[in-house]
């Protein structure tokens, strides 16, 4: 039997339907069909709320789905009488679903990190999710495994609440691109976990304006006996391209970096990476101000150094020249130990 071609979502009318929901449909079809053999395509649509066309499409997808190899006998098939339809291969579609100890135990281990991670919209319904895998697994799933996450979790749990309660805070933050520790007044609007990082994305009364405090970086919270009053203008960062977003405004640094440096342009958005004597590379990149690129290059060492801008350049030889001569000036002259009779002979 030939077949039809699949079309795409994005060809079909409506193919900006969620897929979660035409999911939901699909898995509910077959055995819906199994139990009513010969059908009428009429008669199914509205039984299931929706168009001829919509189930007719349904229908060309289903016979493309099956079990894995996907040739003759695994995928579902079906076969057609005029406008009647009946499901003659089913793929086991129609049997309940069994886990294995290591799928049930897969399974639970991440509901239980989604049930921790800061911005899940609807905690709840994942609390509920997992008892009740829980409880059908049994034993499955009995071994001691705990989820923690790599944050400060009393004080997710402490911000995620004043959330909840639409409460302002005071906090005390530690601001790392400019090396300061500031206290803050924030109306809180979300959780989030980015990166492995814990943020609260709140509106910054002092900067007035949206801002991302790192949760490992806020020393103290104290809630007001006030709510939350963050502007209309505040609106959420859009995240999808991670924390940082480099743009032309900022400051834009050039480093002449050895081999044993190259993971920068792995983990940092660089805008330019160039070839330069042997085995060194020329690399640009975007940073927040001048104050975090002087600490970055200082932790780097000595495959590292600054070929532009000149003022970055020498405010890196400045504080390495003060480094150095607070070690070279001992505040007293000690006794002579041992050791250092020792080292002097």
């Amino acid at each position: 039997m030939t077949r039809p071609a699949a079309r795409s979502a994005a060809a079909r009318p409506g193919g900006n339907r969620a897929s979660a929901d035409r999911l939901a449909r699909l898995l509910n079809l077959v055995p819906y069909l199994l139990a009513r053999p010969g059908i009428e395509i009429a008669e199914a649509a509205g039984d299931l709320g929706v168009t001829e066309r919509q189930l007719r499409e349904d229908l060309e997808l289903l016979w493309v789905c099956g079990l894995p190899g996907y040739g003759p006998g695994d995928l579902i098939d079906m076969a057609f009488d005029g406008d009647r339809v009946t499901i003659t291969y089913d793929a086991g579609i129609d049997r309940p679903l069994r886990l294995t100890p290591d799928e049930a135990l897969a399974l639970v281990v991440a509901l239980r990190m989604l049930a921790e991670t800061p911005g899940v919209t609807n905690r709840e319904a994942v609390e509920r999710a997992l008892a009740k895998i829980e409880d059908a697994a049994g034993d499955l799933v009995a071994a001691p495994v705990e989820v923690r996450l790599p944050v400060d979790s009393r004080r997710v749990e402490e911000l995620r609440a004043a959330v909840a309660r639409g409460q302002a805070l005071r906090i005390t933050y530690y601001t790392a691109a400019r090396d300061e520790t500031t206290e803050r007044v924030i109306d809180p609007l979300r959780m989030l976990m980015v990166g492995g990082q814990a943020y609260a994305e709140a509106w910054c009364r002092r900067a007035e304006a949206v801002r991302l405090f790192r949760v490992d970086r806020i020393d103290a919270v104290t809630e007001l006996d006030e709510p939350a009053a963050a502007p209309p203008q505040a609106r959420p960062y859009d995240l999808s391209e991670g924390v940082f977003r480099p743009s032309p405004d900022l400051p834009l640094i050039t480093l002449r970096i050895g081999r044993g440096e190259r993971w920068i342009t792995e983990y940092y958005p660089c805008e330019r990476v160039e070839a330069g004597d042997g085995d060194q590379w020329l690399v640009s990149l975007r940073v927040t101000d001048l104050g975090w690129a002087r600490r970055f290059v200082l932790g780097l060492g000595p495959d590292v150094t600054v070929a532009a801008p000149g003022e970055l350049a020498e405010q890196v030889r400045a504080q390495a020249v003060a480094a150095l001569e607070a070690y070279a000036t001992p505040d007293a002259a000690p006794s002579a130990t041992p050791a250092a009779s020792m080292a002097s002979r």
